[in-house]
């Protein structure tokens, strides 16, 4: 766990990670700071898929957030994402797996995309990135990228 992670998530009322774990420690040490919400990625096994759901839907702040690892971006989405988000709407989208960082307004589900791209020290990512944000009665706000080079 890089110490610059734990450095911007500090002060945080909830930390979301989006998939990709790799190992548990990971999400202990999130959770040490803040309460952590998480899905499982496609490179996590066994432990962390029992810890972990694949798809999370909650209610925060008055917005509801749909989170899963694998969900495309727009207009491409994963097999099923689509239908599921234009009958849910929720108020955001929080996919990982490009580990490319996007915040988009999607007009056709009316919600917010957001991947928050890759902070982890391994994987094929040049730029390690994190988005950190605050929800009051259903908006979001205060929206920051946080990035740095990968060493």
């Amino acid at each position: 766990m890089d110490e610059r992670v734990l450095h911007h998530v500090k002060g945080s009322d909830e930390i979301w990670h989006a998939g990709d774990i790799g190992d548990l420690a990971v999400t202990d040490a999130l959770g040490k700071i803040a309460p952590c919400r998480a899905v499982f990625g496609n490179i996590d096994g066994q432990e962390i898929r029992q810890e972990w759901p694949e798809h999370l839907h909650f209610e925060t702040g008055g917005a509801t957030v749909w989170m899963t690892h694998i969900g495309g971006r727009p207009p491409k989405y994963a097999k099923g994402i689509l239908p599921e988000l234009t009958q849910r709407r929720p108020t955001l989208f929080v996919c990982g797996h490009s580990h490319i960082l996007l915040v988009k307004k999607v007009e056709r589900w009316g919600g917010l995309h957001l991947n928050p791209g890759a902070a982890g020290i391994s994987g094929f990512h040049k730029v390690r990135t994190m988005l950190r944000f605050e929800i009051h009665e259903g908006t979001v706000s205060n929206m920051r990228v946080i990035e740095w080079p990968r060493r």
